[in-house]
């Protein structure tokens, strides 16, 4: 299992690992029923806070992506596909709204940003 965290990122750290499980699972890297690091093991290998992970490990299992068993770990939940998409588009709308402000505020038109999308979503192809 690969984690990158950047604490260069406006991203907090624990979102960071909470984004790079859901993506993992999603993608089927980790799957169902697999064992994830423990909380102290995965702080020592980043090198950052068990708080932090925790805090991640909490919000993953608030939002169905894991389940904790006491004394045995935390393991990757069954997937309910639709609730993870539902979410990310979720996360989308907002990043949007963010877009929509910023342009009114700024006077740009809905066309340059669709072309900035259009040119931007071929470019990761």
């Amino acid at each position: 299992m690969k984690i990158i965290i950047s604490n260069n990122s406006y991203t907090p750290i624990f979102e960071q690992i909470k984004n790079t499980f859901i993506n993992q699972i999603i993608s089927g890297e980790l799957t169902e029923n697999e064992l994830l690091p423990s909380i102290r093991s995965l702080a020592q290998d980043l090198r950052i806070s068990v708080m932090t992970v925790k805090k991640a490990y909490d919000v993953l299992e608030k939002e169905g992506y894991i389940l904790t068993r006491q004394g045995k770990g935390s393991f990757v939940a069954p997937i309910n596909l639709e609730l993870a998409k539902e979410q990310k588009q979720k996360e989308i709308e907002d990043y949007i709204s963010k877009i929509v402000d910023i342009s009114k505020n700024y006077s740009i038109d809905k066309q340059e940003i669709l072309k900035i999308f259009e040119f931007m979503y071929r470019s990761e192809e």
